[in-house]
Parts: structure tokens; sequence; C-alpha cells
């Protein structure tokens, strides 16, 4: 065999040496990513339910033996807990980190002694959702300690309906158009209940009544026992990031007795925009909220 041969030969044996190496690596590479999606989807499987190390295999694809060992693993970082019973839960490493990512939100530590004052002086539950992403999500909640017993659904870290909700809608009125069509255009109106927006012009016109209001209503148009009213928070650029809301199940308050407390919202919402660098204009009274708006 010729000099020219052995080096074309050593050449062709060098390439597919490099193809195979690519194609062993890309292989491992999407073997990772797949384990570490189910990883994902085994921790929030244990956050709705408890899971037994049948249905964590299951969810893995693997062998019992090989889930429980990822299981150890997510156990030993407390991402997971095992329970009495031998089944898995949320462990309290991820509400560590869940507290955390909430705590670094620039919005959330201002705003949570005008959260409280506000509670504590209407008798609701008070909510704080922040436009992140593409979704808004509820950062701070304040329950009224007199309703112990009723619990509404939201919670803290969940993404809110952005057209069946008031602080979805107090959001969506303020935003850029672009925006707010690039949002709008995700969305397929599902009618939860009778009084859902179910259309986008319909949506539209309640935009505009938000913004010449200063203020947004939710007359049960996600859940119908649910009655909210909520109001703009700006930042220093004078931009709309937030709402903050009263909430009360109907049968503690109705929607009419919860917009009397719209002066105090609207304070409190003046008040977080002021802390975040806004100097609001002085306010009037709010418009509608001496009577009957739908």
């Amino acid at each position: 065999m010729s000099s020219g041969d052995c080096a074309s030969r050593h050449l062709y044996c060098t390439i597919c040496n490099d193809s195979d190496g690519a194609i062993r690596r890309a292989r491992g590479e999407t073997a990772l990513a797949q384990s570490i999606r189910r990883a994902i989807d085994l921790i929030r499987r244990s956050a709705e339910h408890p899971l037994s190390l049948t249905e964590a295999a299951d969810v893995l694809g693997v062998h019992k033996s090989t889930a429980l060992r990822i299981l150890q693993t997510l156990e030993s970082a407390r991402f997971v807990r095992r329970t009495g019973a031998g089944t898995y839960v949320l462990g309290s490493g991820l509400i560590e980190l869940s507290e955390l990512a909430l705590g670094s939100m620039d919005l959330r530590q201002p705003a949570a002694a005008h959260l409280r004052a506000l509670q504590r002086e209407t008798g609701h539950t008070v909510h704080l959702a922040q436009l992140t992403g593409d979704e808004i999500i509820y950062i701070d909640k304040v329950d009224s300690p007199a309703f112990d017993a009723v619990k509404l659904p939201s919670r803290v870290g969940r993404a809110v309906s952005i057209y069946a909700s008031a602080v979805g809608k107090t959001i969506l009125a303020y935003l850029p158009r672009q925006e707010r069509d690039r949002l709008l255009s995700h969305v397929v109106f599902e009618k939860f209940t009778d009084t859902t927006f179910t259309d986008h012009d319909a949506l539209e016109a309640e935009l505009a009544r938000i913004q010449q209001c200063g203020w947004a209503m939710d007359n049960g148009e996600h859940d119908a026992y649910v009655m909210c009213v909520a109001a703009p928070i700006r930042d220093s650029r004078g931009q709309v990031i937030a709402a903050a809301s009263i909430t009360a199940i109907e049968v503690i308050a109705s929607l009419e007795q919860l917009k009397s407390n719209l002066p105090l919202l609207l304070e409190t919402a003046n008040k977080i925009s002021y802390e975040l660098g806004y100097a609001p204009p002085a306010t009037a009274s709010p418009e509608g909220a001496g009577h009957g708006a739908t």
C-alpha cells in the first residue's frame, strides 16, 4: 500500500471516529435533556399528590431501582421528601428556592407593608400580581384572618387568567397596543362563567373602560363566586407593571361592597408606585365607584 493510500485511510478513519464521537455526544446530550425533563415532571407530580415508586418509574420510563436512585438524589437536595407511607412529596428545598425567586422580585418588598395595611383596613384578601414574561403571576397574597375557613383558589406563584381576572385586565389595559395584541394572540377565549368575556371586541371595550376609570373589576368571570377590584401599579417610567387587588367570596362581600373600598385600593396602588419611583398625580374619586358600573 502506497503512502498516499495510508494517508487516505488514516484520514477516513479519523473522520469516521470524529463522526461517531459527535453522534455519541449528541445522543448523550439528548438523553440528558430527556432525563432533566423527566426529573422536572417528577418534581411537578410530587407537588400535586404523593408519588409512589411505581408511579415515579412510569413517569421516568425506567426500572424501579433506577427511579429509586433518582428519587434519593432529589431527596438529598430536598427537592422531594419521603413520607412515612413510603411515597414522595414536594420537599422544602424547592419551596426555599421559590421563596428566593419571589423575594428577588423588586416589587414584592416595597409593596409588602402597604398590602398588609390595605388588608387590615378592608378586612378582605389582598393580591399583588405582576407581568412576568407572557404570564401574569401572583407574587404576593395577604389572606383575611377573619375568614380563615374560606380560602380563595389563588396562590402565590400561580399564573392568573389575563382576560378573566381584575389584575389581568388591569395590566392588559395599560400595555402598549403591540404588546397587548401579542399576548392576546395566544388567548383562546374560554367561557368560565356567565360573565366571562368571550371575544376580543368585548374585552377591548372593557379595557377601554378600565383605562378611563383607572381600575378594573372581576364580576365572577373565572370563578362565579369570587368578586374582585384591582388598580394599576406603575414604575419610575410611569409604565404599569403590576396590579393590586381586593378580593372576596360573594357571600362575604358583593362586588358593590368591594367597590366601596376603591379609594383605599387606589391610594395603596399609588403608594406602591411611589416606592418604585413614580410620582402619581392628584387623584379624584374613581369614576363609577359610587354606582353600579358593569
